[in-house]
Order: C-alpha cells, then structure tokens, then sequence
C-alpha cells in the first residue's frame, strides 16, 4: 500500500528532459574552441567512415577490382582509365583514400564494439561484487587481477595466435583484455553507493537483487565508466592498429589502419612516403580527437 501510494506522489521523469547538470556538462563542453573542433571533426569523420561504401571511389577489399599497372602511384596521380588518385595507390593499385576510408570504419566498429562489450561484462562484474561482496567478491577481484598483471598487448597477442585473423576475434581478444578495467571501476564506485538509503530503501521494499542493482545502482555509477569508456576507445583503436601492423589482426583481405601501414613500411626509404603515412595520419587524427572530447568529457563530469 506504501509503496503504491508512493509511486503515485512520485511524477515521472522524462529520460531526455533538460536538467541542471546535463545544461552544466553541455556547457564546459562547449566552452573550449579545441573541444568543439574535435567534437565537429570526430563527428564529420564518422559520418564519413560509414558512408565509406558509397563516397569512396573503389572498393579496396574487391581483389579482383584492383589494377596492379596503377601501383605505386604518388598523389594526384592519374590511373590508366583517367581516373585521380588523390591519395595515390599502393603497391597492389589500391586506392589510399577509398582504403583509408574502410579502414578507419573497421577500426570504429572494434573500438566501439570491444569497448561495449567490455564495459557491460566489466560494469556487472564490479556490481555484482560490491553489493554481494564475502567470496563472490574476492573470486571476482582475484580473477581481475590476474588479468591485469599481464601486459595487454602480450595477452592479445597469444589469444588471436590462438584463435587466428579476423574482425570478431580482434574484438573477443580485446573484450577479454580489457573488461577487468571496468570491473575495478565499477566495483570501487558501487562501493561508495552501497550503502546510501536509497539502496537501504528498495532492499526493505523487497525489490529483487537483480531489480537493486539495474535499476538503482547502476544508474548512479556509470558517470566514472562513461568516461572511461569513452577515452578508452582510442586505446582500442590503437590496439587494433599495433595488432594489425604485427600481422596478427584482420585479414589481407579487409586491411585496417594498422595493416594499411604495416604494408607502406618497407616502401618508406623508397621515397614511397604516402602508402604509410596517410593511413598514419588519419589514425593519428582519430585518437586525438576522441582523447581530446573524451578528457573534456571527464572533466565536466567530475563533481569537484
């Protein structure tokens, strides 16, 4: 009856409606130049990578549609039926730009998705440790910390030995790497909020354990993981990118960022310069415009 009558005194909060807080955030994220550049650039960047297919002048992953009499062409160069490469081709006749394109889409898709994946795995970890807590919790913790005394890079090469190339195995072997982050997190904010009444609340109402921690735990601890996250998808994409020049990432057949400029390198005393340091570049200026919104983004989430 009490808690009927309270649901009905309580009015329902819109989940997009302008609050204080959000106004506050919005605004310190707007108030630096650099920032909204980033913002602005990141934004036209992925609008740009996943209408890749139909912007970008050739298909580079179509084999069949390469020709190898237009490889090696520096920029601006014209290809044998008067076509322009902007970006020049590589030693196999593919285009820099289209290549470039596709592989700053394949290096979104696993940086946003391992890190996803990661943060929902880690995120219930951490809760489900905090608020259980006694052997459940020291089982939980063990097990991150015996992930985390290994090198990342070291861990994700022997799983993708293991298991081979491919998009979806880059993804699984950097979701197993990476999830112990955001239990940590998690379980060191959940900790803080344990014990506050509301939690007292809904535990002495008899709402179910699994109801307690989506519903009420969990929205006040994501702020520390949001953030995390959000500067940790660049460190994805630089994995991705590492694993890939060292050969054991994606396939041949659908080259990324990394492989892009594990492939230009030995061309570079050539005089050759651009088959590695385009592809370089476009990486270099997706990660710095993620770090860039995602540190603002920390600093206007921080309540100090």
């Amino acid at each position: 009856m009490t808690q009927s009558a309270s649901s009905e005194r309580t009015p329902p909060v819109a989940p997009l409606a302008q609050t204080p807080r959000r106004a506050a955030i919005l605004k310190k994220l707007r108030s630096r130049p650099t920032v909204k550049g980033s913002a602005i650039f990141l934004a036209v960047l992925i609008v740009l990578v996943f209408a890749g297919p139909y912007l970008a002048p050739q298909n580079p992953y179509d084999l069949a549609g390469l020709n190898l009499l237009d490889g090696g062409l520096a920029p601006g160069a014209h290809a044998m039926d008067g076509h322009i490469y902007w970006l020049g081709t590589d030693s196999q006749g593919r285009d820099m730009l289209s290549a470039i394109l596709y592989g700053l889409r394949i290096s979104l898709i696993v940086g946003l998705s391992a890190v996803g994946i990661s943060a929902a795995i880690g995120s219930m970890a951490g809760l489900v440790a905090a608020y259980v807590g006694g052997f459940v919790d020291t089982l939980i913790m063990r097990l991150v910390d015996f992930i985390l005394g290994f090198p990342t890079i070291l861990v994700a090469l022997v799983l993708l030995a293991m298991m081979g190339r491919g998009v979806d195995k880059v993804i699984l072997a950097l979701v197993i790497v990476q999830w112990a982050h955001y239990a940590r997190i998690m379980r060191s904010r959940a900790l803080q909020e344990r014990n506050k009444e509301y939690v007292e609340a809904a535990a002495n109402l008899g709402y179910p354990t699994w109801r307690i921690l989506v519903c009420h735990l969990l929205p006040n601890c994501l702020g520390p993981v949001v953030v995390y996250a959000t500067i940790h998808i660049a460190s994805a994409i630089a994995l991705e990118a590492t694993l890939s020049f060292l050969g054991v990432g994606v396939p041949v057949t659908e080259p990324s960022l990394g492989l892009l400029i594990a492939n230009g390198f030995q061309y570079l005393l050539s005089g050759d310069y651009w088959i590695s340091m385009f592809p370089g570049v476009a990486l270099l200026a997706l990660i710095l415009a993620i770090n860039i919104v995602g540190d603002r983004l920390r600093i206007a989430l921080d309540p100090r």
